[in-house]
């Protein structure tokens, strides 16, 4: 079922996606050679605390899990596509970091998350970046009143394929509002004019992740949760938590 948000429901959840964005500044910022990872999970809890949001990540246990998610953000390094566990492990020079974070306030829920990389840059790491921030935008731009969830994916699919980078399958968007996963699923791929029409009051998290050696081909690590490249390969992740409206599409997770 999904359920349509007023616009007051979608102010709400704007306050709740600052709280993300800050969050993830507060990640990004803390970032640094040498930094263990708990540190960046400590960070984004600082925000949320202050805020005094919650987290729809911390002790989140889908029943596919082991054991519930022990952090308030995912923190996915190089290898790693999504859901990484901040532990110990120490930054390093030119690491590719993923942080997804999300927040509830208020009774309503908001999802982003960024890439970046840790001090100077690879060019193959900031192409791969940009592939996934410009794969977002034009799944965002597809996100209008009277398109389809196929035409958000197949906007996705599309930068991600022609710049040559592989795409992992089962892993996507969703719907979100009073609860962090909601209907409908937002596939990184698809048909245009395929799948549920669009309506004012709509909100996805548009999240594109992208695999830089090109193949689909993916693992679940022996954490249970950290999903790898079967290549080895590094990979990038962009997410912002979108509201569908009759002006046009807004995102709520923006700083």
């Amino acid at each position: 079922m999904v359920e349509i948000k007023t616009n007051e429901n979608l102010a709400a959840m704007r306050e709740a996606g600052r709280v993300v964005a800050r969050a993830l500044a507060a990640v990004r910022e803390a970032a640094a050679p040498g930094v263990p990872l708990t540190e960046l999970d400590r960070a984004a809890r600082e925000v949320l605390a202050e805020a005094g949001a919650g987290s729809p990540f911390l002790d989140y246990h889908p029943e596919w899990a082991p054991v519930p998610f022990p952090a308030v953000v995912c923190v996915s390094v190089n290898d790693a596509i999504v859901h990484g566990i901040p532990d110990g492990t120490r930054l390093a020079p030119g690491d590719l970091v993923s942080a997804d974070c999300g927040a509830l306030l208020g009774g309503w829920a908001g999802d982003a998350a960024v890439s970046f990389t840790v001090g100077p840059a690879r060019p193959e790491d900031t192409r791969l970046i940009a592939a996934a921030e410009k794969a977002l935008e034009a799944g965002i731009a597809a996100a209008v009143v009277g398109n389809r969830i196929g035409d958000i994916a197949h906007a996705i699919g599309r930068v991600c394929r022609a710049a040559g980078y592989g795409v992992p399958d089962g892993f996507g968007g969703h719907g979100i509002g009073r609860t962090m996963h909601e209907d409908p699923g937002v596939p990184n791929e698809g048909r245009p004019g395929r799948g549920m029409k669009l309506r004012h009051g709509m909100v996805l998290a548009i999240e594109p992740m992208l695999i830089g050696g090109g193949t689909d081909d993916h693992y679940t690590a022996r954490d249970g949760w950290t999903i790898r490249t079967l290549d080895g390969s590094r990979a990038s992740h962009a997410e912002h938590t979108v509201a569908i409206t009759d002006e046009g599409p807004r995102v709520l997770t923006a700083l």
